[in-house]
């Protein structure tokens, strides 16, 4: 019977996967698995059911016939008292601990057994996933081999999946014979796959075998079942089968796991687009691309079309059983409304979806790499964990309204994901995005500057309605004339991009300095906290003297020793008074791939020219201007507030990056003899709220990388 009303589920990303003979363990990676606290931040969130672990990895790692229950003991009674449901998972993406694998002809009857401990020692949870996406995870370690027991044969992949299968219905059984209420909620992406006629039999053949999980569990893989000769080629025999048709897997609830990359489309011309995506089959090379990124009318696309087939095809119970996207905060909550929405809209036409739940709740650990390389890419969720504690994201406030209120309200989502927009496509325009209109824009003042301009160009990119204004729009050094731009543009932010920047003209214009960096962030901050707007600035490392032999924390304390250095802390004094939920933004040593003003670009067209440059030796963090932009907005969208510092991640000195700056473009620069050290300052920032922004080296790849104006091109950039 369909419930009252769609409900909200949560998960924290719990894989447990084997690599080689290393274990990968996001619960550690990501600080939940010594977080008991967690889980009261899941419940402020108004989450009443989750999707947790209780891994056989972990739980059972070395003998079948030891457990240690001591993690999840506390972490399930507390879950408990809390009032939220648990669906426990025992396995998440993982081939079970070393005395077994997915090729094991005993792994079923293993994890039957440990699933029966489980059931004894919670006999208070109903709802079970003993194998998380069984079907994706027997093509990851069977067919692609990134996971154990990393083998690249479609025999593997079929036994690796029916293994999976058996398991889950041997789980269940054992399992009902504790509680016989038990109840299966099974996991799968169900990506479709499109082709052009000419690739049509691959897209065919993949599109059946997305189903072969459920078809399995469900008793469907009997004579004439499109897959049927297929496993007996393989080595499954019929017997393995008929045993299936009369296990106990059929799920109570299927829930489909949807994400932006889950629906592909097989491209044949190769050339249109990235190489990394080039592959194919035994006759003819294609790539496999996200099918988002293509521009073929007709494709029936996003999580709506895959439930309602799902729902053609079974006709029970679903739900969406993961939903998460490693992008920018505002599209993060685009697809989590997205998805949201798509339920909503199949209940109202009598579809049974019971459930949406949130994902990777803390976040999640190099996911990019499909957990293959160690890089450390973190990818937050309804929670921040890069400052030590969780931290509530933008994500969490929409979930916790979804929870509250069944919606969210916020101006973001007056414009669609980036997955229907035209920046999706990798043919789509060079040109930059057009604005669309917001009921309250981003208002960014300063169009002249290169941080201005920088707000516009991202904001157009992630879809944010922007206004730009200069002076003669809005003078920050005029009340009066703030507070008209401000009623005229209704923003729901303010970004204060405007100010004096002149360094070595300061102490001779010291007025004309105080007057745009204090009187100008004051008045903006004044007229943003009288209309309850949100308000960002941005400050500088020269409030610090570089004298502490360290890169400066945020509460460190100022000790300017230049008069623009001077005029940036008595602005953080004054902004923070008038107004206490505005974010001021230290930042340092501006580069970018979009202006000629930067200092890596002056070196470099000096260079270029054969002339002489003499970068000093003070230390500072070099803060590459497209990931300071995202980073501002997403903390914008996070509600954040008071003295961030933004940099990347990293510190060197001016002429180091000098020297790497003409290393990277093969010009032969290095310190003279007679170019001295004259500076032992750092006036590096670092971050006890997190450190947010990318590594420094990645930041200077990327900007050779993006670079639109070419150092080459000397004064016509």
């Amino acid at each position: 019977m369909m419930s009252a009303k769609l409900e909200l589920w949560g998960g924290p990303e719990c894989t447990v996967v084997r690599i080689g003979d290393q274990y990968r363990n996001q619960l550690a990676e990501t600080g939940h698995q010594d977080r008991l606290g967690d889980l009261d931040l899941i419940a402020d969130l108004g989450i009443k059911t989750l999707r947790y672990p209780v891994i056989w990895e972990t739980v059972s790692p070395e003998d079948p016939s030891e457990f240690d229950w001591s993690w999840t003991d506390v972490r399930l009674a507390r879950l408990r008292e809390l009032g939220i449901e648990v669906i426990a998972g025992l396995i998440h993406h993982g081939s079970g601990p070393r005395y077994t694998h997915l090729l094991d002809p005993l792994f079923a009857e293993k994890l039957a057994v440990y699933a029966r401990q489980v059931a004894l020692r919670y006999p208070w949870i109903v709802k079970y996933t003993p194998v998380n996406e069984p079907l994706t995870t027997a093509r990851f370690s069977g067919l692609y081999g990134h996971w154990h027991p990393h083998r690249r044969d479609y025999s593997a992949f079929l036994r690796a999946l029916v293994n999976e299968c058996r398991a889950i219905g041997m789980a269940m059984q054992a399992i009902r014979t504790v509680n016989p209420n038990a109840q299966l909620v099974q996991t799968e992406d169900l990506g479709k796959t499109f082709a052009p006629q000419k690739l049509l039999y691959q897209a065919d053949h993949e599109n059946e075998r997305r189903w072969l999980s459920f078809d399995l569990l469900l008793g469907r893989v009997k004579p004439g079942h499109v897959f049927f000769d297929t496993l007996l080629r393989h080595g499954v025999s019929a017997a393995e089968l008929e045993k299936l048709e009369n296990s106990e897997g059929a799920p109570s609830i299927i829930g489909i796991n949807y994400y932006a990359t889950s629906d592909r489309y097989l491209e044949p011309e190769l050339h249109c687009v990235p190489a990394c995506f080039a592959g194919g089959n035994e006759q003819e090379r294609y790539a496999d691309v996200e099918a988002f990124r293509v521009e073929q009318p007709g494709l029936q696309l996003g999580a709506h079309a895959r439930l309602t087939e799902a729902w053609e095809r079974y006709g029970l119970p679903l739900a969406i059983t993961e939903a998460h996207h490693g992008s920018t905060r505002d599209e993060q909550i685009r697809w989590l409304c997205e998805l949201w929405s798509a339920a909503e809209d199949l209940r109202r036409s009598g579809v049974d979806v019971r459930a949406v739940t949130v994902w990777s709740m803390f976040g999640a650990v190099d996911w990019n790499s499909l957990l293959t390389k160690k890089h450390g890419f973190y990818e937050p969720g309804p929670f921040d964990i890069r400052g030590g504690a969780p931290r509530l994201t933008g994500l969490g406030h929409a979930t916790k309204s979804l929870a509250e209120n069944g919606s969210v309200d916020h101006p973001l989502l007056d414009q669609p994901g980036w997955w229907r927009r035209e920046v999706r496509l990798y043919r789509g325009s060079t040109q930059l995005p057009q604005q669309r209109a917001s009921r309250a824009p981003v208002l960014v003042l300063g169009a002249n500057g290169t941080l201005g301009r920088a707000f516009a160009r991202v904001c157009a990119y992630r879809g944010l309605g922007c206004v730009l204004l200069g002076r003669g729009d809005a003078d920050i050094t005029n009340e009066e004339s703030v507070k008209q731009a401000v009623s005229l543009h209704n923003p729901w932010v303010v970004v204060n991009a405007a100010g004096y920047v002149r360094v070595n003209d300061a102490p001779r214009e010291r007025n004309l300095c105080f007057d745009w960096n204090v009187t100008g962030a004051a008045n903006v901050a004044r007229v943003c906290a009288s209309a309850g707007i949100q308000y960002v600035t941005f400050s500088s490392d020269l409030v610090f003297d570089g004298t502490l032999g360290r890169a400066y924390l945020e509460d460190d304390n100022p000790q300017p020793q230049c008069v623009y250095g001077a005029s940036k802390e008595e602005a953080e004094r004054q902004v923070l008074r008038l107004h206490p939920d505005a974010l001021v933004v230290r930042t340092s040593a501006f580069f970018g791939p979009w202006d000629s003003s930067n200092f890596v670009w002056q070196c470099l067209n000096h260079l270029s020219e054969g002339r002489a440059i003499d970068p000093d030796d003070t230390v500072v963090s070099p803060t590459y201007v497209p990931d300071l932009v995202n980073a501002t907005l997403d903390l914008l969208i996070d509600t954040e507030a008071g003295l961030w510092h933004l940099a990347n991640d990293g510190m060197m000195s001016w002429c180091d990056l000098a020297e790497l700056a003409a290393e990277r473009v093969g010009i032969n620069w290095k310190r003279t003899t007679g170019n001295q050290r004259r500076s032992a300052k750092i006036t590096a920032l670092t971050s006890r709220r997190g450190i947010i922004l990318p590594k420094l080296d990645d930041a200077v790849a990327r900007y050779f990388g993006d670079c639109e104006i070419k150092w080459t091109e000397g004064a016509r950039a």
